[in-house]
């Protein structure tokens, strides 16, 4: 899954969006859409450059469409990037310009909150195109605290797995990233008595952490070699390189961010570590899923039940990666590839079986 980025060979559609109008500069891509129209958010970032946004939303769908195969859900992965120059140039304008393109594929794309995106920007993009989700009609709304709540139950299963412990009171977390997942996924940890070590590049949001739920405080570039029993990446992606996992003081590995390897190898360096990894497409799937139940049946039961049902799919993994002796994260890849062909297999039958034209 962690191939070059760049390499677009992968990738059903790519599309450069720009208007001129409302300063708009935009990139769609689609990863599959084997199981069906390809859904992920749209992250809204100041960028150095095009090409660092263009790599950072092919990774993404790529990760989309694993995560939304793993999840059981019948879409494709996709992702979108908006760059901009300061926060003050994110406008309505802008928003809806963004919304039109994204009707323009008509379904082919799905998308919703992200880094950047607010539950309010997509309702507004909600009066362009109804291809968004995430937004309080018919569903949960806001995604991140199921994400949070998923990534939650996933740290419970790595924890039995890999220290033997039945509860996470008294164990240690250190989380990186105090967003709308990380604080929320802090909340969790804090009601069940675990010790928190928190960091964020905003100070006055670790600050806060500090004084809602007793945590110390790490520098975010720091965080990650604290002493814990797990570390819990929740800001942005490739946080795990070979530096970085030399220095880790914890156990288990498990959090909300994105793309949290730098490359394919560091899965396999944690493994050597004895560090359990549980793969960042599988445990932060608790949004993707809230947003796909969205709609006229929504059911908070089912919702629950999907998104709990992460810790049984992490189980899975760890077992194949005992048995197998390799990394999680190669274990992860494989099942996913296995669903994706199998998907792939159905659509093309299904195409097959279509009466030919007349």
């Amino acid at each position: 899954m962690n191939a070059d980025p760049l390499d677009l060979d992968g990738h059903e559609m790519v599309i450069q969006c720009r208007d001129a109008g409302s300063g708009l500069r935009a990139i769609i891509a689609i990863h599959d859409s084997s199981a069906g129209p390809a859904m992920g958010g749209c992250r809204i970032a100041a960028y150095p450059s095009t090409a660092a946004a263009l790599t950072d939303a092919l990774r993404l769908s790529r990760g989309m469409t694993f995560k939304n195969i793993m999840a059981g859900l019948p879409h494709g992965g996709g992702k979108s990037v908006i760059l901009l120059e300061r926060p003050e140039d994110k406008t309505p304008a802008l928003l809806l310009a963004f919304a039109e393109r994204v009707n323009g594929l008509g379904g082919r794309y799905i998308t919703g909150e992200d880094v950047g995106s607010t539950v309010a920007d997509i309702q507004l993009m909600r009066k362009v195109t109804p291809h968004v989700r995430g937004i309080p009609e018919n569903g949960p709304g806001d995604p991140s605290p199921m994400t949070a709540l998923g990534v939650f139950v996933g740290i419970r299963k790595a924890v039995l797995h890999r220290l033997g412990a039945e509860t996470l009171t008294g164990l240690t977390v250190a989380v990186q990233g105090l967003g709308a997942v990380g604080s929320r996924l802090c909340g969790l940890l804090h009601d069940v008595g675990a010790r928190l070590v928190v960091a964020d590049v905003d100070p006055a949001r670790a600050r806060e952490a500090a004084d809602r739920f007793g945590a110390a405080i790490a520098r975010p570039e720091e965080v990650h070699g604290a002493r814990a029993d797990v570390f819990a990446p929740c800001a942005l992606g490739a946080v795990l390189d070979a530096g970085t996992i030399r220095a880790l003081g914890a156990a288990v590995v498990a959090g909300g961010a994105n793309n949290q390897l730098a490359t394919a190898q560091d899965g396999a360096r944690l493994a050597e570590r004895g560090i359990l990894y549980a793969p960042d497409y599988v445990i932060n799937a608790g949004g993707v899923i809230s947003t796909a139940l969205e709609g006229p049946g929504y059911e908070r039961g089912e919702l629950l039940r999907r998104v709990h049902g992460i810790a049984d799919t992490l189980g899975e993994i760890f077992e194949h990666a005992i048995a197998d002796g390799v990394a999680t994260s190669a274990v992860a890849d494989r099942l996913a590839l296995g669903r994706l062909e199998a998907a792939r297999h159905a659509r093309r039958s299904a195409v097959a079986a279509l009466p030919a034209a007349a």
